[in-house]
């Protein structure tokens, strides 16, 4: 890419995963691109790049990140295509990037900070205090699992794989009695309805980066308006 700005005939693309949360960030920065730069929708391309962590089958096993591969399962592929050039930029959850980025690869900035809480969602408890003994709570975060467990020693945590609509089907389909899931993620797919009493619980420590959507592009291969 140029220092030109980008044309229907020349696009700008954007890579990102496929799942509907990802989807929407891409779409919020390609909006915020237009207005700041006062482009068509044409002139900015999403594509959409399936990675190994949405392979199917490593959901439904239900693992922990860290036996299947790391964060890198879910943005190896983004990257590749970013060195290789068939993206110009990526976004992707700054929680979930991997600590080390691969060489020429610059993450340089966020879109605005969404809420950082964890919303609890439960068809059959209103909140962790109302769980009772025994009580299946699903997540997959070790950070979750922790605190949960420090809180409520009393109840059991199974492994809980997926994007929100996967979760949510797992916990529709009774895997767990609960589970947590991102406010900002629910606020940015329009789900808030979605978690008990509109918030998650107070005191549950987030994770660094939560709430934001990285960008992250190759140094050699973008330069000027963007």
């Amino acid at each position: 890419m140029s220092t030109d700005s980008p044309t229907p005939d020349q696009p700008l693309k954007i890579g990102t995963r496929g799942s509907p949360l990802a989807l929407a960030q891409a779409h919020e920065t390609r909006a915020r691109l237009m207005a700041a730069h006062g482009l068509p929708e044409a002139a900015i391309e999403i594509v959409v790049i399936k990675t190994t962590g949405d392979d199917r089958f490593l959901i439904e096993a239900d693992k922990p990140l860290k036996d299947l591969g790391g964060k890198g399962l879910f943005t190896r592929e983004i990257e590749a295509a970013l060195l290789d050039g068939g993206i110009d930029i990526a976004v992707h959850s700054m929680k979930d990037m991997p600590v080390a980025q691969p060489e020429g690869l610059v993450l340089d900035c966020y879109l605005p900070r969404e809420d950082v809480r964890d919303a609890f969602v439960s068809d059959k408890a209103a909140g962790i205090a109302d769980l009772a003994p025994g009580m299946v709570v699903g997540t997959s975060s070790l950070r979750r699992r922790a605190q949960m467990l420090h809180r409520r020693p009393d109840l059991k945590v199974v492994e809980f794989r997926g994007n929100v609509q996967t979760r949510l089907q797992k916990l529709g389909n009774g895997v767990a009695d609960c589970t947590f899931l991102a406010m900002a993620g629910l606020n940015r797919l329009g789900m808030t309805g979605v978690a008990r009493g509109g918030g998650g619980p107070p005191g549950l420590v987030a994770p660094v980066g939560e709430g934001a959507t990285a960008r992250f592009w190759h140094w050699r291969g973008l330069t000027g308006w963007a």
